[in-house]
């Protein structure tokens, strides 16, 4: 294996996104079905647009790191907020609709993160829709609209905001602002979250090609409290193509104190950028993600579906915040949006690979919600910090009361630990440690060794937890749980060390104690109890790994072959993964491939191929399972590893039909790696 140098993709982005592409960058919506219908999201880590069947449509707008309580559970739910992208077109006074238009295709152009959705409109106009959530513009998407004429024709394009049912006290606003060299329209809805605890805003306005005084007259009509909508309308000759785009801003008082006027104000800013200038902008902070991409030679299928999760990742997360990654992503309200250890073990070690500065920012998000976690140890009757097994905005647990998982999944506490020196190990921000992640490792360190009951020699315990594999609820001395506990331990004494501080002796001696327990034959034993039955996903296999607890070939084969067997078929996609990059490890590459394959391939739904939890499931996208299944491409077939040492590339081999693998611009160092 080689290092290679780094390449830098020159990207450009297009109105039209090409059609399926040989490089694998566009992902096609094949025969639309709008009764077996699942979006795709565009995203830029804070507004989530998940697109729809219905044209100039979307289903969804979510709005990241703004939580309140409504709908189920009696916990909070990342909030759905008002729709301020949708658009309605008449076509010689006759409102379209799914029923009237033919040719409907959607292609998301992965590289420039657009998705263009095309369709005809009988024989008189053909219509590209484009829409994106701004990369270098956190809160604002843009919409871009071409209608070619096929003859004499008079259209009326709509900008619609729509309220969803649970907001509160909703207010519609049109204004004008007159300048001499422009004039701008705003378009502005307010309301509060079902609690009335947040203010929710947002604000559009149209982008014309015309000089002033030239531009369409345009027309406000306010139908209800849950709707309003601006209009213009226009005369096309035969042949003529008409371009105009909105720009679309999403607020709230989690973010601003004036929500209303910063929507407003970041409208304003984004209309006189103009269109190119947006899109220029856009452009380059992709072209900037892209420069770390993973490069599949000799499987186009593949290639695309790789690139479709890091996809989802790069959008679904931004740099320089302090928020973190929900199962679902913004692709929707799944899971209410909570943070899980799904962030810490599935999604966020590519994220640290591909992305360090990403990745900074979800631990930021545990940082600064690490007082709630000492509140929630203290509660529990421990020391140290207690990280919540779903946490939201306040960082306090948000498991609905029914699922146990709340106050027993406890290893959530070590995954965070975990993290955090993985961090450290990738790029030796020494500051970073002394300030975010020693705090961190220190405060889970003591959970652990107030959380274990001292039984003797070798039997400090752990009980009445549950484990990785969820079906086993209030069991005792779970090997996932144990083993993680004993990571956090010892990487919180090495932090410490590194900091030359000294480190609290107990850390090591709790650590040396927590057993984890064996079968007769050898084989790694899930808990005390368990007793060979079917499991919902890896729970001991990941001994091996992430955590590298387990290190011998034999020993993790072993316990491969036996636990393999037991996982369900509708257990969820990221158990497959682990094992898939467990057998890359081992050199088997022919079954590595095939868990590979079967992690991810059965959990896609139509149009996009978008991931479902499960095989035949239906709550897209999960970005867990993403996580997962690029894991495998890089720790298993690529050969990375995490260590001490940074990242570093062990002896590896490709699927049969891989011709090459380029893992590109990795780490802080920005290296590439190579398997051919």
């Amino acid at each position: 294996m080689k290092q290679i140098v780094i390449l830098i993709l020159t990207m450009t982005v297009s109105l039209q996104v090409a059609a399926q592409s040989a490089d694998g960058w566009t992902i096609e919506a094949q025969n639309i079905d709008p009764k077996n219908y699942f979006g795709v999201t565009v995203a830029n880590g804070m507004i989530g647009l998940v697109s729809s069947s219905e044209p100039m449509k979307v289903k969804d707008v979510v709005l990241n790191g703004a939580y309140d309580y409504y709908q189920r559970g009696r916990v909070s739910n990342i909030l759905k907020t008002f729709n301020h992208v949708n658009m309605n077109l008449e076509v010689d006074g006759q409102r379209i609709s799914r029923a009237s238009i033919s040719g409907y295709q959607q292609k998301l152009d992965m590289k420039g993160a657009s998705l263009a959705t095309t369709f005809s409109v009988q024989d008189k106009i053909s219509v590209t829709h484009t829409l994106m959530a701004l990369r270098h513009l956190p809160y604002t998407a843009l919409t871009i609209v071409e209608i070619k004429a096929k003859k004499d024709v008079q259209i009326t394009p709509m900008s619609v905001i729509e309220a969803p049912d649970h907001l509160a006290d909703v207010r519609n606003f049109y204004s004008e602002i007159d300048r001499p060299h422009v004039r701008i329209p705003l378009l502005t809805s307010v309301g509060k979250s079902p609690s009335g605890r947040l203010t929710v805003a947002v604000s559009n306005s149209f982008i014309f090609d015309e000089p002033q005084g030239k531009e369409p007259r345009l027309i406000h009509e306010d139908w209800d409290y849950n709707m309003h909508l601006a209009k213009f309308t226009k005369t096309l000759k035969a042949g003529e193509t008409y371009r105009f785009a909105v720009v679309s801003s999403a607020t709230c008082s989690a973010q601003y104190n004036d929500p209303m006027n910063e929507a407003e104000r970041l409208t304003i800013f984004a209309k006189l950028e103009g269109t190119q200038r947006l899109l220029d902008r856009h452009t380059e902070a992709w072209n900037e993600l892209w420069k770390s991409d993973i490069v599949i030679d000799g499987d186009i299928q593949v290639q695309r579906d790789v690139r479709f999760a890091l996809y989802h990742l790069y959008s679904f997360a931004r740099a320089g915040t302090a928020y973190s990654l929900s199962p679902m992503g913004l692709s929707g309200l799944g899971y209410n949006g909570h943070v899980f250890w799904d962030t810490e073990l599935w999604m966020y070690p590519p994220l640290l690979v591909m992305q360090p500065e990403i990745a900074k920012s979800l631990l930021e998000y545990r940082y600064q919600r690490l007082d709630a976690a000492r509140k929630n140890a203290f509660s529990h009757g421990y020391k140290g910090a207690m990280f919540p097994w779903e946490s939201s905005a306040e960082g306090t647990e948000d498991t609905p009361v029914w699922a146990l998982t709340g106050p027993f999944q406890q290893h959530i506490s070590g995954c965070v630990g975990w993290a955090c020196w993985k961090y450290y190990q990738v790029t030796k921000d020494k500051l970073w440690l002394r300030d975010r992640g020693f705090p961190i490792l220190k405060e889970v360190a003591d959970f652990w060794a107030s959380r274990v009951e001292r039984k003797g020699p070798g039997r400090f315990e752990i009980n009445n937890v549950i484990g990785a594999n969820e079906w086993q609820e209030n069991i005792d001395n779970n090997a996932f749980t144990n083993a993680m506990a004993i990571t956090a331990l010892r990487y919180a004494t090495q932090a410490a060390k590194e900091l030359a501080l000294t480190p609290d002796p107990d850390w090591e001696i709790v650590a040396q104690n927590i057993p984890v327990l064996k079968f007769p034959d050898g084989t790694t034993k899930e808990n005390t109890t368990y007793d060979g039955v079917e499991i919902k996903q890896a729970d001991v296999n990941l001994l091996a790994f992430p955590l590298e607890y387990i290190t011998d070939p034999a020993q993790i084969e072993k316990d491969l072959k036996y636990y393999e067997p037991r996982m369900s078929a509708n257990g969820p996609a990221m158990g497959n993964s682990a094992l898939s990059t467990l057998y890359s490890k081992l050199g088997k590459v022919d079954k590595a491939t095939e868990l590979f394959i079967k992690s991810y391939k059965p959990n896609q739904v139509p149009p996009f191929g978008v991931l479902a939890e499960t095989a035949g499931g239906t709550n897209p996208y999960f970005a867990t399972g993403a996580g997962g299944f690029l894991q495998a491409v890089i720790f298993g077939f690529g050969g990375l590893q995490i260590t001490d040492s940074g990242i570093v590339q062990n002896n590896s081999k490709l699927p049969k039909n891989w011709t090459s693998l380029r893992i590109k611009n990795t780490g802080p160092k920005h290296i590439d790696y190579q398997v051919k």
